[in-house]
């Protein structure tokens, strides 16, 4: 592997003709469009299954055909940039994005927005890593942090303001407008991207023979770990001989294709930038931060709409206060990275996601507006501390021409533990409410004096509204069982907050790890630093 300053040196006198900080924009403004449409969708899905007439179950596929798509592209889209040209490459994913986007507004039939949703993950998945490679070569490594808080946007922001978009954009219009609304974004990054962006010579066209084996692996074993994540909690998991077939299709795929990517000559994609220590060691901070990110910004809105009976807006608008924390810290990040540590301001950012997560798991039943949002905002704020430094120093020392590659695994990983902390939220509050009930309902007898006590006051309250004695004793039994089963999800809730608190804080120690980053072409004199 190449030293940290051979790693950026050697034809760093190529610079882009327009300002960087144009660039910049116009690349996130096409990633921020994709990863919007990543959770923009999920609020509106009871309304797309009533409006093109089929269940909710079978509506789901809608986000699994997109999740499905992009994954496998995320992965070989550095090989895609190498045969038609990174820009031109990136300009037809854009393209091609709007216009689907357009027809998936405009279906008629549940099928036809499955088809065009899938059309549109395949060409969204070119989006971000291009963005993420183009901003490496874009900038000099003294000023990438800076660069990456304009990335922020669209890996970090636009997950949080998704349901909030999509859950006002439904209320108040359709659901077809959640998707009609890429159409101008759409339009305008095209001509920006068109007119600003330049492909460096090391970017430019050139011969990359199809590894057909190794994209067949990848497209199996990915394709299969996302009908996987996405279906397995509807279809109960292993219990379902469909679920069963998608884990055999994903560990052979997956494990074949690291196995055949590892051995071939002239692999879809390069593993073997992993031999970079920091770049590894990055890839696993984005995958925790993408597992905690993507679960909670379900979470949240979930609990606001199904514990506290929250309309769609006002549980997406919880999220809303923690998405601008993290815009209005982001530019005292690069900053901070001046000064300060890069491996410790990630360990700091992992300290304190931990620590907020805990917090949120001792949330009380009768948790107010305000307080939500204050728990949201110590779960995001964390978050500006986290993505710009981790990928800063996660880049800082691969080879410019390995950037095709190493943007799109971390860009894969980031997404793919993003769907498999959607999962596992799901399914603890799934499975952890059954466990609780069943441990609760232990305590619910006649043999016990709180539960009679509870019983005869909520009789007594129906009694004093008017209802004869048989009914009231039926609606406080009723409502005893209500309240029973949401005390259940609220232990559930807590459980799976407790979960991904765990798995920020076993984060901090591995920070450590990082080694020396380059800065302003130059190895760093401390650690990450």
């Amino acid at each position: 592997m190449a030293s940290a300053p051979q790693a950026q040196g050697g034809g760093s006198d190529w610079r882009p003709k327009a300002n960087p900080w144009l660039i910049a924009v116009s690349v996130t403004m096409a990633a921020f469009m994709e990863v919007l449409d990543t959770t923009i969708v999920n609020v509106s899905l009871p309304h797309i299954a009533g409006d093109l007439s089929s269940s909710y179950d079978d509506a789901t596929w809608a986000l699994t055909a997109y999740l499905v798509a992009n994954g496998i592209v995320l992965t070989v889209s550095g090989w895609i940039g190498r045969l038609l040209g990174r820009k031109r490459y990136f300009l037809i994913c854009i393209a091609m994005f709007t216009v689907f986007s357009f027809l998936c507004g405009a279906a008629t039939s549940l099928p036809e927005l499955i088809l065009f949703r899938l059309m549109q993950g395949f060409f969204g998945g070119g989006l971000q890593p291009n963005q993420q490679s183009i901003i490496l070569d874009t900038f000099p490594p003294a000023k990438r942090g800076a660069a990456f808080g304009v990335t922020a946007l669209a890996t970090i922001v636009a997950p949080a303001l998704g349901p909030t978009l999509g859950g006002y954009i439904t209320d108040n219009a359709s659901w077809r407008w959640v998707f009609y609304i890429n159409v101008p974004i759409g339009i305008l990054a095209l001509i920006a991207n068109s007119a600003l962006v330049e492909d460096p010579p090391w970017a430019k066209k050139q011969a990359a023979p199809l590894d057909v084996i190794g994209l067949s692996l990848i497209t199996i074993g990915l394709g299969c770990l996302q009908v996987l994540m996405d279906r397995g909690e509807d279809d109960d998991w292993f219990g379902s001989p469909f679920i069963r077939w998608m884990g055999v299709g994903a560990a052979l795929g997956i494990g074949g294709a690291i196995v055949w990517l590892l051995s071939a000559k002239r692999p879809v994609v390069n593993l073997r930038v992993f031999k970079d220590r920091n770049f590894t060691l990055g890839t696993i901070s984005i995958a925790t931060l993408g597992f905690v990110l993507y679960s909670t910004a379900v979470l949240v809105p979930q609990f606001a709409q199904q514990v506290l009976g929250y309309t769609a807006t006002l549980a997406g608008l919880v999220l809303s206060p923690g998405a601008l924390v993290i815009l209005v810290l982001i530019p005292f990040i690069g900053r901070l990275m001046k000064v300060v540590q890069t491996r410790m301001l990630i360990a700091f950012g992992f300290t304190v996601m931990g620590v907020a997560m805990v917090i949120s798991s001792y949330i009380p039943p009768d948790v107010n507006f305000g307080t939500l949002v204050i728990c949201r905002i110590l779960q995001a704020g964390c978050l500006a501390f986290l993505f710009v430094p981790i990928s800063t120093i996660g880049y800082s020392t691969i080879p410019r021409e390995l950037n095709g590659d190493a943007s799109a695994l971390f860009a894969m990983v980031r997404n793919v533990m993003g769907s498999i902390g959607i999962s596992t939220a799901t399914a603890v509050i799934q499975q952890g409410t059954q466990i609780r009930q069943a441990h609760m309902v232990h305590w619910m007898t006649p043999y016990r004096a709180p539960y009679n006590d509870y019983l005869d006051r909520a009789k007594q309250a129906y009694l004093d509204a008017g209802l004869p004695s048989m009914q009231a004793t039926t609606a406080a039994t009723t409502h005893l069982l209500s309240e029973f089963r949401r005390q259940a999800t609220i232990l559930a809730y807590h459980d799976a907050y407790l979960l991904f608190g765990m798995a920020a804080l076993v984060m901090v120690p591995m920070c450590m790890l990082f080694g020396p980053m380059v800065a302003s072409g130059k190895p760093g004199s401390g650690g990450g630093h």
